[in-house]
Protein backbone atom coordinates (compact mmCIF):
# COMPACT_ATOMS: atom_id res chain seq x y z
CA UNK A 1 0.00 0.00 0.00
CA UNK A 2 1.18 2.92 -0.89
CA UNK A 3 2.44 5.86 1.62
CA UNK A 4 -0.54 8.39 1.11
CA UNK A 5 -3.12 5.23 1.06
CA UNK A 6 -1.62 4.26 5.05
CA UNK A 7 -2.02 7.91 5.91
CA UNK A 8 -5.44 8.38 4.65
CA UNK A 9 -6.65 4.93 5.81
CA UNK A 10 -5.33 5.50 9.44
CA UNK A 11 -6.71 9.21 9.49
CA UNK A 12 -10.45 8.19 8.25
CA UNK A 13 -10.59 5.64 10.43
CA UNK A 14 -9.84 8.11 13.12
CA UNK A 15 -11.99 10.51 12.57
CA UNK A 16 -15.22 7.73 12.13
CA UNK A 17 -13.90 6.50 15.36
CA UNK A 18 -15.28 10.14 17.22
CA UNK A 19 -17.74 10.36 15.08
CA UNK A 20 -19.15 6.74 16.25
CA UNK A 21 -18.83 7.98 19.79
CA UNK A 22 -20.08 11.30 19.44
CA UNK A 23 -22.73 11.18 17.20
CA UNK A 24 -23.94 7.65 17.65
CA UNK A 25 -22.79 7.47 21.27
CA UNK A 26 -21.29 4.42 20.89
CA UNK A 27 -19.13 3.20 23.82
CA UNK A 28 -15.71 4.47 23.46
CA UNK A 29 -14.18 0.92 24.22
CA UNK A 30 -16.27 -0.42 21.20
CA UNK A 31 -15.48 1.99 18.60
CA UNK A 32 -11.51 1.59 19.65
CA UNK A 33 -11.72 -2.18 18.93
CA UNK A 34 -13.75 -1.60 15.52
CA UNK A 35 -10.94 0.87 14.78
CA UNK A 36 -8.00 -1.36 15.41
CA UNK A 37 -9.61 -4.25 13.58
CA UNK A 38 -10.62 -1.91 10.89
CA UNK A 39 -7.01 -0.81 9.96
CA UNK A 40 -5.78 -4.51 10.62
CA UNK A 41 -7.62 -5.74 8.16
CA UNK A 42 -7.17 -3.40 5.77
CA UNK A 43 -3.21 -3.66 5.92
CA UNK A 44 -3.25 -7.36 6.24
CA UNK A 45 -6.57 -8.51 3.82
CA UNK A 46 -6.64 -11.27 6.40
CA UNK A 47 -9.26 -11.64 8.59
CA UNK A 48 -7.65 -13.88 11.27
CA UNK A 49 -4.24 -12.07 11.07
CA UNK A 50 -6.23 -8.68 12.05
CA UNK A 51 -7.98 -10.59 14.62
CA UNK A 52 -4.48 -11.83 16.07
CA UNK A 53 -3.33 -7.97 15.92
CA UNK A 54 -6.12 -6.74 17.66
CA UNK A 55 -6.13 -9.22 20.57
CA UNK A 56 -2.34 -8.82 20.67
CA UNK A 57 -2.40 -5.55 20.90
CA UNK A 58 -5.13 -5.92 24.16
CA UNK A 59 -3.39 -8.30 25.33
CA UNK A 60 0.20 -6.87 25.54
CA UNK A 61 -0.77 -3.71 26.76
CA UNK A 62 -2.63 -5.33 30.00
CA UNK A 63 0.32 -7.50 30.37
CA UNK A 64 1.97 -4.84 31.42
CA UNK A 65 -0.13 -2.23 33.05
CA UNK A 66 -3.15 -4.46 33.57
CA UNK A 67 -2.19 -5.26 37.81
CA UNK A 68 -0.84 -1.46 38.13
CA UNK A 69 -4.25 -0.11 37.70
CA UNK A 70 -6.10 -2.52 39.06
CA UNK A 71 -3.69 -1.74 42.06
CA UNK A 72 -3.56 1.86 41.85
CA UNK A 73 -7.82 2.47 41.74
CA UNK A 74 -7.88 -0.64 44.93
CA UNK A 75 -5.95 1.82 46.73
CA UNK A 76 -7.97 5.13 45.53
CA UNK A 77 -11.07 3.31 47.03
CA UNK A 78 -9.84 2.15 50.40
CA UNK A 79 -8.48 5.49 50.63
CA UNK A 80 -11.95 6.86 50.04
CA UNK A 81 -13.60 4.72 52.24
CA UNK A 82 -11.60 5.80 54.96
CA UNK A 83 -12.65 9.54 54.79
CA UNK A 84 -8.76 10.04 54.01
CA UNK A 85 -9.22 12.53 51.63
CA UNK A 86 -11.83 15.20 53.45
CA UNK A 87 -8.69 14.87 56.37
CA UNK A 88 -6.56 15.60 54.13
CA UNK A 89 -8.31 18.94 53.30
CA UNK A 90 -9.46 20.12 56.33
CA UNK A 91 -5.26 19.83 57.54
CA UNK A 92 -4.38 22.11 54.59
CA UNK A 93 -6.99 24.36 55.65
CA UNK A 94 -5.54 24.71 59.24
CA UNK A 95 -1.69 24.65 58.13
CA UNK A 96 -1.99 26.57 54.66
CA UNK A 97 -5.13 29.17 55.42
CA UNK A 98 -7.69 30.26 53.47
CA UNK A 99 -5.55 32.21 50.90
CA UNK A 100 -2.90 29.95 50.03
CA UNK A 101 -5.12 26.30 50.70
CA UNK A 102 -6.53 26.60 47.25
CA UNK A 103 -2.87 25.77 45.55
CA UNK A 104 -1.97 22.90 48.32
CA UNK A 105 -5.96 21.55 48.00
CA UNK A 106 -5.10 21.35 43.82
CA UNK A 107 -1.65 20.62 43.89
CA UNK A 108 -2.43 17.45 46.43
CA UNK A 109 -5.19 16.10 44.63
CA UNK A 110 -2.98 15.49 41.48
CA UNK A 111 0.27 14.53 43.27
CA UNK A 112 -1.74 12.57 46.01
CA UNK A 113 -4.65 11.06 45.18
CA UNK A 114 -4.59 10.75 41.55
CA UNK A 115 -5.70 6.67 41.97
CA UNK A 116 -8.88 8.10 43.28
CA UNK A 117 -11.87 7.87 39.73
CA UNK A 118 -11.96 11.24 39.38
CA UNK A 119 -16.13 11.75 39.59
CA UNK A 120 -15.64 9.92 42.78
CA UNK A 121 -12.94 12.45 43.95
CA UNK A 122 -14.69 15.27 42.43
CA UNK A 123 -18.03 14.67 44.66
CA UNK A 124 -15.70 13.84 47.82
CA UNK A 125 -13.66 17.00 47.80
CA UNK A 126 -16.66 18.98 46.38
CA UNK A 127 -18.18 19.92 50.11
CA UNK A 128 -14.68 20.78 51.73
CA UNK A 129 -14.14 23.48 48.85
CA UNK A 130 -17.65 24.74 49.26
CA UNK A 131 -16.51 25.71 52.89
CA UNK A 132 -13.08 26.56 51.77
CA UNK A 133 -14.67 28.92 49.00
CA UNK A 134 -16.78 30.65 52.18
CA UNK A 135 -13.51 31.90 53.87
CA UNK A 136 -12.21 33.25 50.39
CA UNK A 137 -14.92 36.39 49.79
CA UNK A 138 -16.47 37.51 46.41
CA UNK A 139 -14.22 35.18 43.90
CA UNK A 140 -13.93 32.05 46.42
CA UNK A 141 -16.02 29.41 44.02
CA UNK A 142 -13.73 30.43 41.08
CA UNK A 143 -10.52 29.99 43.00
CA UNK A 144 -11.91 26.74 44.06
CA UNK A 145 -13.42 25.33 41.28
CA UNK A 146 -10.23 25.98 39.43
CA UNK A 147 -8.01 24.38 41.94
CA UNK A 148 -9.96 21.10 41.59
CA UNK A 149 -10.37 20.78 38.24
CA UNK A 150 -6.98 21.40 37.55
CA UNK A 151 -5.61 19.36 40.23
CA UNK A 152 -8.30 16.44 39.15
CA UNK A 153 -7.47 16.73 35.24
CA UNK A 154 -3.66 16.92 35.87
CA UNK A 155 -3.36 14.07 38.22
CA UNK A 156 -5.28 11.43 36.36
CA UNK A 157 -3.01 11.79 33.14
CA UNK A 158 0.26 13.12 34.32
CA UNK A 159 0.90 11.63 37.37
CA UNK A 160 1.17 7.63 38.69
CA UNK A 161 -0.63 5.73 39.73
CA UNK A 162 -3.16 7.95 37.49
CA UNK A 163 -4.97 5.68 35.43
CA UNK A 164 -4.18 7.99 32.38
CA UNK A 165 -0.42 8.20 33.13
CA UNK A 166 -0.26 4.47 33.66
CA UNK A 167 -2.20 3.68 30.26
CA UNK A 168 0.39 6.52 28.39
CA UNK A 169 3.49 4.74 30.30
CA UNK A 170 2.33 1.20 29.57
CA UNK A 171 1.48 2.11 25.53
CA UNK A 172 4.78 4.41 25.20
CA UNK A 173 7.26 1.56 27.09
CA UNK A 174 8.12 4.35 29.60
CA UNK A 175 9.65 3.01 32.88
CA UNK A 176 6.96 3.59 35.63
CA UNK A 177 9.72 4.99 37.46
CA UNK A 178 10.80 7.88 35.32
CA UNK A 179 6.95 8.45 34.47
CA UNK A 180 7.22 9.34 38.60
CA UNK A 181 9.74 11.28 38.16
CA UNK A 182 9.43 13.59 35.09
CA UNK A 183 5.17 13.64 35.81
CA UNK A 184 5.65 14.95 38.91
CA UNK A 185 8.66 17.80 37.46
CA UNK A 186 6.27 19.08 34.78
CA UNK A 187 2.42 18.62 36.90
CA UNK A 188 3.39 20.72 40.29
CA UNK A 189 4.71 23.61 38.26
CA UNK A 190 1.67 23.40 35.64
CA UNK A 191 -0.66 23.47 38.61
CA UNK A 192 0.75 26.37 40.41
CA UNK A 193 1.64 28.72 37.57
CA UNK A 194 -2.23 27.81 36.27
CA UNK A 195 -3.91 28.32 39.14
CA UNK A 196 -1.81 32.19 39.34
CA UNK A 197 -2.45 33.22 36.13
CA UNK A 198 -6.10 32.57 36.65
CA UNK A 199 -6.29 34.03 39.77
CA UNK A 200 -4.95 36.71 38.75
CA UNK A 201 -7.65 37.27 35.68
CA UNK A 202 -10.53 36.51 38.90
CA UNK A 203 -9.36 39.17 41.21
CA UNK A 204 -9.38 41.78 38.01
CA UNK A 205 -12.65 41.40 37.49
CA UNK A 206 -13.12 38.46 35.43
CA UNK A 207 -14.75 36.63 37.73
CA UNK A 208 -19.02 38.40 38.05
CA UNK A 209 -20.68 36.29 40.91
CA UNK A 210 -23.57 37.27 39.68
CA UNK A 211 -23.59 35.60 36.17
CA UNK A 212 -21.21 32.58 37.14
CA UNK A 213 -22.81 31.73 40.20
CA UNK A 214 -25.86 29.60 40.50
CA UNK A 215 -28.83 31.30 42.64
CA UNK A 216 -29.84 28.09 43.95
CA UNK A 217 -28.38 27.65 47.53
CA UNK A 218 -30.26 24.98 49.70
CA UNK A 219 -28.33 23.74 53.09
CA UNK A 220 -27.89 19.90 52.26
CA UNK A 221 -25.69 19.28 55.52
CA UNK A 222 -27.87 21.45 57.94
CA UNK A 223 -27.71 18.55 59.98
CA UNK A 224 -23.93 19.24 60.83
CA UNK A 225 -22.90 22.19 58.48
CA UNK A 226 -25.22 25.15 59.11
CA UNK A 227 -22.83 27.20 58.74
CA UNK A 228 -21.82 26.27 55.37
CA UNK A 229 -23.58 28.64 53.19
CA UNK A 230 -22.07 27.19 50.07
CA UNK A 231 -23.71 23.84 50.65
CA UNK A 232 -25.63 23.17 47.17
CA UNK A 233 -27.96 21.05 46.71
CA UNK A 234 -28.14 20.01 42.72
CA UNK A 235 -31.27 20.92 41.28
CA UNK A 236 -30.98 19.21 38.29
CA UNK A 237 -30.94 14.86 36.99
CA UNK A 238 -27.66 15.06 38.12
CA UNK A 239 -28.85 15.20 41.66
CA UNK A 240 -28.67 10.88 41.47
CA UNK A 241 -25.07 10.96 40.23
CA UNK A 242 -23.72 13.07 42.99
CA UNK A 243 -25.37 11.12 45.77
CA UNK A 244 -24.68 7.75 44.15
CA UNK A 245 -21.07 7.67 43.15
CA UNK A 246 -18.68 4.91 44.61
CA UNK A 247 -20.87 5.00 48.07
CA UNK A 248 -23.59 6.70 50.09
CA UNK A 249 -24.01 10.43 50.71
CA UNK A 250 -22.70 9.85 54.19
CA UNK A 251 -19.34 8.93 53.68
CA UNK A 252 -19.02 11.23 50.77
CA UNK A 253 -19.93 14.30 52.50
CA UNK A 254 -18.36 14.43 55.59
CA UNK A 255 -15.23 12.58 57.50
CA UNK A 256 -15.91 9.11 58.65
CA UNK A 257 -16.08 9.07 61.97
CA UNK A 258 -14.00 6.26 63.99
CA UNK A 259 -13.21 5.57 66.82
CA UNK A 260 -9.87 4.58 66.08
CA UNK A 261 -8.76 7.25 63.28
CA UNK A 262 -5.30 6.84 62.06
CA UNK A 263 -3.32 9.17 61.54
CA UNK A 264 -2.99 10.60 57.89
CA UNK A 265 0.31 10.01 57.61
CA UNK A 266 -0.72 6.13 58.34
CA UNK A 267 -3.61 5.56 55.82
CA UNK A 268 -1.37 7.54 52.94
CA UNK A 269 2.14 6.18 54.07
CA UNK A 270 1.78 2.47 52.30
CA UNK A 271 0.76 4.26 49.27
CA UNK A 272 3.90 6.66 49.59
CA UNK A 273 6.35 4.08 50.45
CA UNK A 274 5.35 2.06 47.15
CA UNK A 275 5.88 5.32 45.04
CA UNK A 276 9.35 5.71 46.38
CA UNK A 277 9.67 1.84 45.47
CA UNK A 278 9.02 2.56 41.97
CA UNK A 279 11.17 5.83 42.10
CA UNK A 280 13.97 4.15 43.38
CA UNK A 281 13.59 1.13 40.96
CA UNK A 282 13.85 3.75 38.23
CA UNK A 283 17.38 4.91 39.56
CA UNK A 284 18.34 1.45 40.27
CA UNK A 285 17.52 0.87 36.70
CA UNK A 286 19.58 3.77 35.03
CA UNK A 287 22.51 2.95 37.85
CA UNK A 288 22.81 -1.02 36.59
CA UNK A 289 22.78 -1.65 40.33
CA UNK A 290 22.50 -4.96 41.71
CA UNK A 291 20.76 -5.23 44.61
CA UNK A 292 19.68 -8.79 44.72
CA UNK A 293 16.64 -10.55 45.47
CA UNK A 294 15.00 -7.57 47.14
CA UNK A 295 15.18 -5.84 43.67
CA UNK A 296 11.68 -7.19 43.40
CA UNK A 297 10.29 -4.63 45.69
CA UNK A 298 11.07 -1.69 42.99
CA UNK A 299 9.26 -3.81 40.37
CA UNK A 300 6.63 -1.35 39.64
CA UNK A 301 3.81 -4.35 40.15
CA UNK A 302 5.46 -5.53 43.45
CA UNK A 303 5.57 -2.04 44.82
CA UNK A 304 2.17 -1.21 44.15
CA UNK A 305 0.98 -4.17 45.76
CA UNK A 306 2.84 -3.32 48.70
CA UNK A 307 0.87 -0.05 48.48
CA UNK A 308 -2.43 -2.00 48.28
CA UNK A 309 -1.93 -4.45 51.40
CA UNK A 310 -0.30 -2.03 53.37
CA UNK A 311 -2.89 0.69 53.08
CA UNK A 312 -5.90 -2.64 53.15
CA UNK A 313 -4.11 -3.72 56.74
CA UNK A 314 -4.18 0.31 57.84
CA UNK A 315 -7.89 0.33 57.35
CA UNK A 316 -9.12 -3.03 58.46
CA UNK A 317 -7.91 -2.20 61.58
CA UNK A 318 -9.34 1.15 61.95
CA UNK A 319 -12.37 1.14 60.03
CA UNK A 320 -12.91 -2.48 59.62
CA UNK A 321 -13.11 -5.17 57.23
CA UNK A 322 -16.33 -5.30 56.07
CA UNK A 323 -16.52 -1.57 55.02
CA UNK A 324 -12.55 -2.19 53.08
CA UNK A 325 -14.54 -5.31 51.90
CA UNK A 326 -17.38 -3.04 50.26
CA UNK A 327 -14.65 -0.19 49.04
CA UNK A 328 -12.37 -3.14 46.76
CA UNK A 329 -16.03 -4.25 45.36
CA UNK A 330 -16.57 -0.48 44.42
CA UNK A 331 -12.83 -0.41 43.32
CA UNK A 332 -13.18 -3.51 41.12
CA UNK A 333 -16.58 -2.69 39.35
CA UNK A 334 -14.53 1.27 38.48
CA UNK A 335 -11.16 -0.56 37.74
CA UNK A 336 -13.12 -2.61 34.96
CA UNK A 337 -14.21 -0.18 32.57
CA UNK A 338 -10.77 1.60 32.46
CA UNK A 339 -9.29 -1.95 32.05
CA UNK A 340 -11.48 -2.27 28.98
CA UNK A 341 -10.52 1.06 27.49
CA UNK A 342 -7.02 1.03 28.63
CA UNK A 343 -6.86 -2.46 26.28
CA UNK A 344 -8.73 -1.38 23.13
CA UNK A 345 -6.23 1.40 23.15
CA UNK A 346 -3.57 -0.80 22.88
CA UNK A 347 -5.27 -2.72 20.05
CA UNK A 348 -5.30 0.31 18.31
CA UNK A 349 -2.24 0.79 18.65
CA UNK A 350 -0.80 -2.09 17.79
CA UNK A 351 -3.59 -2.32 14.21
CA UNK A 352 -1.32 1.43 13.60
CA UNK A 353 2.06 0.13 14.23
CA UNK A 354 0.95 -2.69 11.72
CA UNK A 355 0.54 -0.93 9.22
CA UNK A 356 4.11 1.11 8.83
CA UNK A 357 3.04 4.31 9.46
CA UNK A 358 5.73 5.14 12.29
CA UNK A 359 8.35 4.94 9.30
CA UNK A 360 6.22 6.85 7.17
CA UNK A 361 5.85 9.48 9.67
CA UNK A 362 8.97 9.28 11.03
CA UNK A 363 10.50 10.42 7.95
CA UNK A 364 8.58 13.70 8.12
CA UNK A 365 9.99 14.68 11.15
CA UNK A 366 12.96 16.51 11.58
CA UNK A 367 15.66 15.87 14.25
CA UNK A 368 14.28 18.15 16.62
CA UNK A 369 12.25 17.11 19.59
CA UNK A 370 9.63 20.37 18.83
CA UNK A 371 7.59 18.92 16.04
CA UNK A 372 6.87 15.63 17.23
CA UNK A 373 5.54 16.99 20.92
CA UNK A 374 3.52 19.33 18.97
CA UNK A 375 2.02 17.08 17.09
CA UNK A 376 0.87 14.54 19.58
CA UNK A 377 -0.49 17.89 21.82
CA UNK A 378 -2.40 18.35 18.84
CA UNK A 379 -3.47 15.07 18.13
CA UNK A 380 -4.66 14.40 21.87
CA UNK A 381 -6.59 18.27 22.08
CA UNK A 382 -8.51 18.13 18.68
CA UNK A 383 -9.36 14.46 19.92
CA UNK A 384 -10.45 15.21 23.32
CA UNK A 385 -12.46 18.54 21.85
CA UNK A 386 -14.26 15.79 20.06
CA UNK A 387 -14.54 13.02 22.29
CA UNK A 388 -14.73 14.83 25.35
CA UNK A 389 -12.70 11.93 27.35
CA UNK A 390 -9.45 12.88 28.61
CA UNK A 391 -7.86 9.39 29.07
CA UNK A 392 -9.69 8.36 26.06
CA UNK A 393 -7.85 10.89 24.04
CA UNK A 394 -4.42 10.39 25.80
CA UNK A 395 -4.24 6.94 25.10
CA UNK A 396 -5.36 7.26 21.37
CA UNK A 397 -2.99 9.74 20.80
CA UNK A 398 -0.36 7.90 22.34
CA UNK A 399 -1.17 4.70 20.66
CA UNK A 400 -0.87 6.48 17.07
CA UNK A 401 2.65 7.79 18.56
CA UNK A 402 3.59 4.48 19.86
CA UNK A 403 4.59 3.29 16.38
CA UNK A 404 6.73 6.87 15.49
CA UNK A 405 8.72 6.48 18.45
CA UNK A 406 11.78 4.00 17.09
CA UNK A 407 11.76 6.64 14.66
CA UNK A 408 12.30 9.52 16.02
CA UNK A 409 14.92 11.38 18.84
CA UNK A 410 12.14 12.07 21.74
CA UNK A 411 12.24 10.29 25.07
CA UNK A 412 9.24 8.73 25.26
CA UNK A 413 8.15 10.11 28.82
CA UNK A 414 7.96 13.30 27.03
CA UNK A 415 5.34 12.05 24.22
CA UNK A 416 3.84 11.02 27.06
CA UNK A 417 3.27 13.97 29.08
CA UNK A 418 3.02 15.60 25.48
CA UNK A 419 0.00 13.46 25.12
CA UNK A 420 -1.44 13.86 28.32
CA UNK A 421 -1.07 17.80 28.02
CA UNK A 422 -3.11 18.29 24.80
CA UNK A 423 -6.00 15.65 26.33
CA UNK A 424 -6.51 18.25 28.88
CA UNK A 425 -7.10 21.24 26.52
CA UNK A 426 -10.84 22.27 26.09
CA UNK A 427 -12.91 20.26 28.74
CA UNK A 428 -16.49 20.95 27.99
CA UNK A 429 -19.56 20.48 27.72
CA UNK A 430 -18.92 16.18 26.72
CA UNK A 431 -17.35 15.88 29.38
CA UNK A 432 -19.57 14.64 32.79
CA UNK A 433 -16.69 16.59 35.20
CA UNK A 434 -17.56 19.35 33.64
CA UNK A 435 -21.21 19.26 34.36
CA UNK A 436 -19.94 17.29 38.15
CA UNK A 437 -17.83 20.50 38.60
CA UNK A 438 -20.82 23.35 38.04
CA UNK A 439 -23.34 21.04 39.88
CA UNK A 440 -21.28 20.30 42.94
CA UNK A 441 -20.03 24.07 43.82
CA UNK A 442 -23.02 25.75 42.46
CA UNK A 443 -21.46 27.55 39.60
CA UNK A 444 -23.38 28.77 36.06
CA UNK A 445 -21.85 27.12 33.08
CA UNK A 446 -20.72 30.56 31.82
CA UNK A 447 -18.73 30.14 35.31
CA UNK A 448 -17.35 26.56 34.67
CA UNK A 449 -16.50 27.31 31.21
CA UNK A 450 -13.80 29.67 32.85
CA UNK A 451 -13.05 27.64 36.44
CA UNK A 452 -12.94 24.57 34.29
CA UNK A 453 -12.65 24.91 30.39
CA UNK A 454 -10.13 27.70 30.15
CA UNK A 455 -8.50 27.32 33.53
CA UNK A 456 -7.70 24.17 32.31
CA UNK A 457 -7.16 24.78 28.81
CA UNK A 458 -4.19 27.19 30.07
CA UNK A 459 -2.55 24.19 31.84
CA UNK A 460 -2.95 22.28 28.98
CA UNK A 461 -0.48 24.60 26.94
CA UNK A 462 1.82 25.48 30.24
CA UNK A 463 1.85 21.31 30.61
CA UNK A 464 3.27 21.39 26.66
CA UNK A 465 5.66 24.38 27.59
CA UNK A 466 7.47 22.62 30.53
CA UNK A 467 7.53 19.78 28.56
CA UNK A 468 9.73 20.99 25.58
CA UNK A 469 11.70 22.77 27.86
CA UNK A 470 12.38 19.40 29.32
CA UNK A 471 13.55 18.19 25.91
CA UNK A 472 16.32 20.32 25.97
CA UNK A 473 17.99 18.38 28.94
CA UNK A 474 16.45 14.94 27.85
Amino acid sequence: MDDWAVIAVTAGVIVAMVVLIVKVHLNPAVALVIGAGVIALVVSGNVAESASIVTGGFGEIMAEIGLLIAWGVLIGAILSEAGAIQRLVEGLLRIFGARRAPYAFATTLAVALPSIYIDVLLVMSAPLGRRMAARLGRTGTARVATAIAVGLECGIVMIVPGVGALALAGLLGVPLGMMVLVGVVVTVPTILLTLFVMYFAYDRGFWNPERDESVTIIDTEADEDADDEYATRPATGYTSIIATVGAPPRARTRVQQSTREPALALLFGPMIVSLLFVATGAIVQATDADLGPISILFEPVFALLVGLLGTSLVARLTIGGERVEKAVSRGFRESGQILILTGAGGSLAAAVASTGIGEILGSLFTTTTVAPLLIVWVVAAVLHMAIGSVSISAITAAGLLASVMSEIDVAPVLVALAAAAGSLFAVHVTSNTFWLLQISLNQSTRGTFKTCTLAVSVASVIALGLTMLLSLVL
